[in-house]
């Protein structure tokens, strides 16, 4: 529909600019949206409205000008409407939909699939906790988001990189090391350190390891030479060993049992990465300090008050960040620099960073960076992940005993699974905040979402089952009168199913993946409505096959959006 109907209107805005009747200059993007109001039509563009400025006519006269030249070679038209200030809408023949869904035969799992993107590489960064603890529900939304996003993106033709960011340099770290230390060797936690029964787990698996460095020098898949020394010191000298002798130690093993816990999540989440990138590589490697470096030579790095400052306001930051302070140290920032430099030259020509909504007032600093290494301010895109209030019939869920103050993303999947949860954190924008009612996710009733579009496609399942127990092959579609697909439900199945591919690039083109959880409940409605009121395998068998292809359209083209979620699509329920 997207393809077909885009040719029509630039084919007639072109004869528009011959004629003389409108100018052009810039080539318009053809947006195409769907009617609030279904009487006024199957689809409308609002090209007229976009024109307006530039040509500087009413939106009206465009859109009658625009109608007067369309020429539908392709026959797919109904009818066209201007309505309001300059809508074009346009009424589809019902021989549309019928080749809709013998498109949806042909292309099976790939139908939906558009080519926007042709290509291009992008990286989508997200969930990048610290791995000083657990992952919490917070988390969880941003890994939800994260990876339908980039499921979304590769089904509209772009190359994605899903990365996590580890965080494992700085302060934080140092205080996860000390309480492990501490909780090691049976000394009081400091007061700013980390608690918890997950520090005590790490403790324990610490002893284990010390019990064996007691034994022999640790020769285990240690990263760096400190840690290896740390090691050593161990063994000679346990249990008296010091933290500054071992803290090395402690900040390796920590990190890679706090690292495997959240791969251990997110797995069992249904989320993985293409890549880990560890902040601490970009010390050692001297990437922080190069990468100030050709700020210096680009004129945007500067020094004042015995520190180092990044010429931010040159960018539309509302004022100039420290990136190296007084006593030497760097700041949060530095890193960032060199972890964007670093993105930029591995060819991503568009960088996605999924942030807590508390980052928001870190944007302009990053896009500042992006810019100083001459690269546009929109080759930076960032979606904030607004905090779950997690709920039990409406009522505030206690926190987690073992993380102490927040909710576990593994105590909510645990408890729901993996594909309500998932859902459940995609049914609204990423930036607004989200209610998760545990109770109200595990029902097995319409009124929980994921149920209502899972058991649409397990009803459908059942209904090709009964089809085969009787001797009924669902036929191939180009064998099938559609035409006898002639209730006004039927029709806007078709029309739903049409719109899919129109969905996947809306929300490509926005970077929303909840537009997609809206789309599958309308269609789940629409064949839950359908089900209940007329028998799909009746007596006439030519309506039978008709029917029974229509009902393999809508049930592939769940299946296919709840892949672009990371959600099952069951046969049974």
């Amino acid at each position: 529909m997207k393809e077909a109907l885009s040719n029509i209107l630039y084919n007639a805005l072109t004869e528009a600019k011959k004629k003389g009747e409108l100018k052009i200059k810039d080539e318009p993007l053809i947006v195409l949206e769907i009617p609030k109001d279904e009487t006024k039509g199957d689809v409308a563009t609002t090209v007229a409205m976009a024109l307006a400025a530039s040509e500087k006519k009413k939106p009206r006269d465009i859109a009658e000008i625009i109608v007067k030249h369309i020429k539908d070679e392709a026959g797919i038209i109904d009818k066209i409407d201007i309505a309001g200030p300059g809508f074009i809408n346009f009424l589809l023949k019902n021989e549309y939909y019928h080749q809709i869904l013998k498109q949806i035969d042909k292309e099976g799992k790939d139908y939906g699939s558009v080519d926007i993107g042709k290509g291009e590489k992008v990286q989508v960064e997200f969930v990048s906790a610290n791995p000083t603890g657990p992952l919490h529900v917070g988390h969880g939304r941003g890994a939800a988001v994260g990876d339908a996003l980039s499921n979304l993106l590769a089904a509209a033709g772009y190359d994605v990189t899903r990365e996590f960011y580890i965080n494992d340099a700085g302060r934080q770290v140092r205080l996860l090391a000390e309480s492990s230390y501490c909780s090691c060797m049976g000394k009081p936690i400091p007061a700013d350190g980390y608690h918890g029964a997950y520090i005590d787990e790490i403790a324990a698996s610490a002893k284990t390891v010390i019990s064996d460095i007691k034994k022999r020098i640790y020769a285990g898949p240690i990263d760096d030479k400190g840690a290896a020394a740390a090691s050593q010191a161990i063994s000679l000298n346990f249990p008296n060993v010091s933290f500054e002798e071992s803290e090395a130690f402690f900040a390796w093993h920590s990190k890679k049992c706090l690292l495997e816990e959240i791969r251990k999540d997110l797995e069992d989440f249904g989320v993985r990465f293409d890549n880990w990138f560890s902040e601490q590589s970009l010390l050692n490697d001297s990437s922080v300090k190069k990468s100030i470096e050709e700020l210096k030579e680009r004129g945007f790095a500067y020094e004042k008050d015995d520190a180092l400052w990044l010429r931010s306001t040159a960018f539309g930051d509302d004022k100039d960040r420290v990136v190296i302070k007084k006593d030497g140290s760097y700041t949060y920032l530095a890193t960032d620099i060199a972890y964007h430099r670093n993105k930029l030259s591995r060819g991503f020509k568009s960088l996605i960073n999924i942030w807590g909504a508390d980052h928001h007032g870190y944007i302009p600093r990053v896009q500042a960076v992006i810019q100083a290494f001459g690269h546009p301010k929109d080759t930076l895109h960032v979606l904030l992940v607004q905090l779950v209030a997690v709920l039990r019939q409406g009522k505030p869920v206690p926190m987690s005993k073992r993380a102490g103050d927040f909710v576990t993303l593994r105590e909510v999947v645990q408890e729901v699974g993996s594909d309500a949860a998932r859902f459940f954190f995609l049914m609204r924008r990423s930036d607004s905040h989200l209610d998760f009612d545990l109770e109200l996710a595990k029902k097995q009733s319409s009124e929980n979402p994921v149920y209502y579009v899972q058991y649409a496609h397990a009803r459908l399942c059942s209904v090709e089952r009964q089809a085969e127990e009787r001797g009924i092959k669902i036929p191939d579609a180009d064998s099938v009168d559609f035409g006898l697909l002639k209730l006004p439900e039927e029709r806007n199945m078709m029309k739903q199913l049409a719109l899919y591919p129109i969905t996947i690039e809306g929300a490509a083109r926005a970077l929303e993946p909840h537009r997609i959880t809206f789309y599958l409940q309308n269609l789940a409605g629409l064949l839950h409505n359908y089900y209940f009121h007329h028998r799909i395998i009746i007596d006439d068998k030519p309506l039978t096959d008709a029917r029974l292809v229509l009902m393999k359209g809508v049930r592939q083209v769940i299946k296919n959006a709840l892949g672009i979620l990371g959600i099952s699509a069951p046969e049974k329920m």
